[in-house]
């Protein structure tokens, strides 16, 4: 099933992006980041649901916190991780009465990033022991996959991005968890799988020097929840998806097959239409 993220359409509500991709068409509709709470939030949705017959998936940071923050599963400050936990618990809670069957979001990061910098250029800061990062990470997920279980929604985490920008920033460290292959292992549980989103490995593996094409090939059947856009391989610009995109080169129709898909593209709504045909053809063959 192919989904169009509500990123795509921006507005301050949430039904305002949801009814403005339903009125072109789309019922498989990913919910995240880049609106506003109000009161009416989850009545509105179950009502365009109802009438326009949608399908929901929750991403990440929706829905969207009455105090916006950065959210890190990973952090070590005991207020952004509480904050976090208590978010994603209720994306889940929230996924359920959606009627969404698979939630995912991010990997943690080994730093506090102010919420002006998330998503650009990040200032050097002092990274958290990984260690304890990563068990505090898990000790989260821990508690998400009892929330998951409870609810019947299963759980995954997507790969973060690593740009060259920020890899420099940080004197070529990586500041994050699972930007690549190897460093899935370490933070992934059982009964939870990666969402792996293809534009932020395509960036990771330029950055690291890794070989996209074989990180896909560890990771692809790992997974049957991906996220598409394209880039110019140095930063997440979420390009349209062209007959001529890569991915097509490297994931075969048959791989695709049993997946779900998220198109996060920010462009106009008959680029995004076009996208959605590419990648429809491609699984067809």
């Amino acid at each position: 099933m192919i989904y169009i993220s509500s990123s795509c359409v921006k507005a301050n509500k949430i039904k305002d992006s949801v009814l403005e991709l339903a009125r072109n068409g789309f019922r498989n509709i990913e919910l995240s980041g880049g609106t506003k709470p109000y009161p009416d939030l989850v009545n509105d949705l179950l009502k365009l649901k109802d009438e326009y017959k949608l399908n929901y998936l929750c991403h990440n940071y929706f829905p969207p916190p009455k105090k916006p923050f950065v959210l890190n599963l990973a952090s070590l400050n005991d207020d952004i991780y509480n904050m976090s936990l208590t978010h994603l618990i209720s994306s889940i809670e929230l996924s359920h009465k959606l009627g969404a069957k698979k939630f995912g979001f991010h990997a943690g990061f080994l730093i506090n990033i102010p919420i002006s910098q998330i998503g650009n250029s990040i200032k050097n800061q002092n990274l958290f022991n990984r260690t304890e990062a990563i068990n505090r990470f898990k000790n989260g997920v821990s508690e998400l996959i009892n929330a998951s279980n409870k609810f019947g929604v299963n759980l995954y985490i997507e790969n973060n991005v690593l740009s060259r920008t920020n890899y420099e920033n940080f004197n070529s460290i990586d500041p994050f968890l699972f930007t690549a292959s190897e460093t899935l292992n370490e933070i992934l549980l059982e009964g939870v799988k990666p969402l792996i989103d293809f534009a932020h490995l395509k960036v990771s593996c330029n950055v690291l020097q890794l070989d996209l094409k074989k990180e896909l090939n560890k990771l692809i059947n790992k997974t049957d929840y991906i996220h598409l856009s394209d880039n110019n391989g140095l930063t997440d610009q979420n390009k349209e998806i062209t007959t001529s995109s890569e991915i097509f080169d490297f994931i075969p129709p048959s791989d695709f097959k049993g997946k779900d898909i998220t198109l996060e593209i920010y462009d106009s709504l008959d680029i995004i239409k076009e996208s959605f045909t590419n990648v429809k053809n491609h699984i067809e063959k």
